[in-house]
């Protein structure tokens, strides 16, 4: 099994910048695809950003196109989401998902493992 723990949620001003870290103690994500969801109070997820296994393709919904940068780093096994521009419809769980095989980018299950989610919080 892949364990993802998800890192540097916090509570910030509109405007503000964060930056999430996905890490997989352990199990090396170089061959996987990693993507990041989010999901509001009374909200389905939703897809926010993915990257290929080689880092090559990345995709993004269109709400955060341009504000969010999504990365990743096979030496230290990381994915990373760089979030600038927050606002408050930001405001999130966000989660770091693994697939092991061809995905969709925005659908849930091309996934095969996910984190436990880091709350974002961005205040007006």
């Amino acid at each position: 099994q892949v364990q993802l723990v998800e890192s540097g949620g916090g509570l910030v001003q509109a405007g503000d910048s964060l930056r999430l870290s996905c890490a997989a103690p352990g199990r090396a994500l170089s061959t996987y695809a990693m993507g990041w969801f989010r999901q509001a109070p009374g909200k389905e997820r939703e897809f926010v950003a993915v990257i290929s296994w080689s880092g090559m393709s990345k995709y993004y919904a269109d709400s955060v196109k341009g504000r969010f940068t999504i990365s990743r780093d096979n030496a230290k096994n990381t994915v990373s989401l760089q979030m600038n521009s927050l606002k408050s419809e930001d405001s999130a769980v966000y989660y770091c998902a693994a697939a092991y095989s061809s995905v969709t980018p925005s659908r849930r299950d091309s996934y095969d493992y996910w984190g436990q989610g880091t709350q974002v919080t961005v205040s007006s």
